[in-house]
């Protein structure tokens, strides 16, 4: 294709491409903290730019959240057609009003700023709890007669509207010992969907009761203000126990006997060992005599070895612990 043909095509491009939903205060299109998305404002025919040079339009709104403060609005991406007489260049300005969408019910949050590559523009201190809006236009400088209409990325955020552990926020993470539980409490919620839900008393309420049974990430997902936000905390399972896995019996005084610490709190508990071929060597309730690599007196050989034990705690049976441990020579 001839250059003069596509640059005609590219144009036609522009001119017949739909008309973007956004391109109109009351159609806003609306930004979560820290969520982007993509726009293009070509073909956009609703108000004139708010800055001056600019023109086909987009709109967008978001809410500052309780504590209110600076918010950057970045946009990134922008990738134009290359069309004569077409700028490059998209702008940016936020704007406050009351709702009604009508021209003299606006005014200007922020400074207009704009850029050909990518760029943030920041506006705030703003108040909080309260609606405003974003508009993108593009600029027709430097010579170009055609605003430009491209394709970019828009993101909100910062203190002024981050939500995730400013507003809601999924608690702290916890530590239990095998077989405990610990309340979680999420807050600034609307609604609460917790993910997995293995080991909780419930899914759908703030503050469920966490018994997993080993280590587990937990998501909760809520919605404020027509936005969906996730935050997470870890429940980390510890061990009762944590036996050594080898031993060296060879009378040196160190590592001769498989020490257990953690056993002297379970007086009830109950330790076996077996060879590979399911021999019981070992047989223990309680752990006042630690094994010492031998079965009625007699050195066991050089091998793995298999031990099942059960702490028979007063407050109830956890599940057993089991392993291998080496006897090295």
């Amino acid at each position: 294709m001839r250059p003069l043909l596509l640059l005609l095509f590219l144009a036609l491009v522009v001119v017949v491409r739909a008309q973007p939903p956004n391109d109109d205060c009351s159609t806003a299109a609306s930004l979560c903290a820290q969520q982007g998305i993509t726009g293009n404002n070509t073909g956009a025919t609703g108000w004139p730019g708010f800055c001056p040079g600019t023109g086909n339009v987009l709109w967008y709104t978001f809410t500052t959240n309780s504590q209110g403060g600076l918010v950057g609005i970045a946009i990134t991406g922008i990738n134009c057609p290359a069309v004569t007489g077409m700028d490059d260049e998209l702008s940016v300005v936020v704007l406050s009003g009351d709702g009604s969408c009508t021209p003299g019910s606006f005014s200007a949050a922020s400074a207009c700023q704009s850029g050909t590559s990518d760029f943030t523009a920041s506006a705030g201190p703003l108040a909080p709890n309260t609606q405003y809006w974003v508009i993108v236009a593009g600029a027709a400088n430097g010579g170009a007669t055609i605003p430009a209409q491209c394709d970019f990325g828009i993101e909100v955020s910062g203190p002024g509207v981050d939500v995730v552990n400013v507003e809601f926020d999924a608690g702290p993470d916890e530590e239990i010992a095998e077989g405990d539980n610990v309340q979680l409490q999420a807050t600034g919620g609307t609604t609460y969907l917790w993910t997995p839900n293995s080991g909780l008393s419930g899914d759908n309420i703030p503050d469920p009761i966490a018994q997993p049974t080993e280590t587990t990430t937990y998501t909760v997902t809520t919605t404020i203000n027509g936005c969906t936000y996730t935050d997470q905390l870890t429940v980390e399972v510890r061990r009762l126990i944590e036996p050594v896995n080898a031993i060296t019996p060879n009378g040196d005084g160190a590592n001769d006997t498989w020490e257990i610490p953690q056993l002297g709190q379970y007086p009830g508990c109950l330790v076996n060992i077996y060879d590979r071929w399911g021999q019981r060597v070992f047989t223990s309730t309680g752990y006042r005599e630690p094994f010492d690599g031998t079965r009625n007196g007699s050195p066991l050989p050089t091998g793995t070895y298999y031990w099942h034990i059960e702490l028979n705690e007063v407050k109830g049976r956890s599940a057993p612990y089991t392993g291998s441990i080496a006897i090295i020579r």
